[in-house]
């Protein structure tokens, strides 16, 4: 992927994120779609999402106040935190992206689930990765892909998370190569 050097994806921590996490997911944000990253904390209080009969963060509240965050060069936001999320659709969601938008976020909480003794740091920063490269993507327009080895593959569970691979399958890199032309040209 080619550098868009005048532009940039904010990686926003909220909460207790460990910053060594953040490198991993820096590096595969720019391997994929060509934009380094700045990190910065745009929000720090999200207890106007928490739903208390749920025990849970709603994450569209949350992707809807990042949006008026946005820095000037920064061209989309990824929250990073350790609450568990839901949208009222679904008992709970690893992470939510606006489609075609500028926010997406995502959460340490589930994705800590099923952890081998060994090499967990590897395997949740593995996880980390993946998902942030798959929400960003549907900030980019980019849908759920069928291909169960595709990072756009929708995960219906840790296993599936671990299953798909940390790529785009053929077909999503072509609308990705499109959703990326289209951007330039703004």
């Amino acid at each position: 992927m080619k550098s868009h050097s005048e532009h940039f994806i904010i990686i926003s921590p909220i909460g207790g994120i460990e910053v060594s996490l953040l490198p991993a997911i820096a590096q595969g944000i720019k391997r994929i779609f060509g934009f380094p990253t700045q990190i910065s904390s745009l929000l720090s209080d999200i207890s106007f999402a928490y739903d208390s009969s749920r025990n849970q963060y709603n994450s569209t509240q949350i992707l809807n106040q990042l949006s008026t965050f946005l820095p000037i060069n920064a061209c989309k936001i990824l929250a990073i935190t350790d609450v568990d999320l839901f949208i009222p659709i679904l008992t709970y969601v690893y992470g939510e992206a606006q489609l075609g938008g500028i926010s997406a976020i995502l959460s340490v909480y589930r994705l800590n689930e099923s952890m081998p003794l060994i090499n967990s740091d590897a395997i949740i920063s593995e996880r980390l990765c993946k998902e942030a490269i798959h929400e960003i993507g549907h900030t980019f327009n980019l849908k759920h892909c069928k291909d169960p080895n595709c990072i756009m593959h929708y995960c219906r569970c840790i296993g599936d998370v671990d299953c798909k691979t940390d790529q785009l399958c053929r077909y999503c890199q072509i609308f990705l190569t499109d959703e990326l032309e289209k951007f330039n040209k703004r």
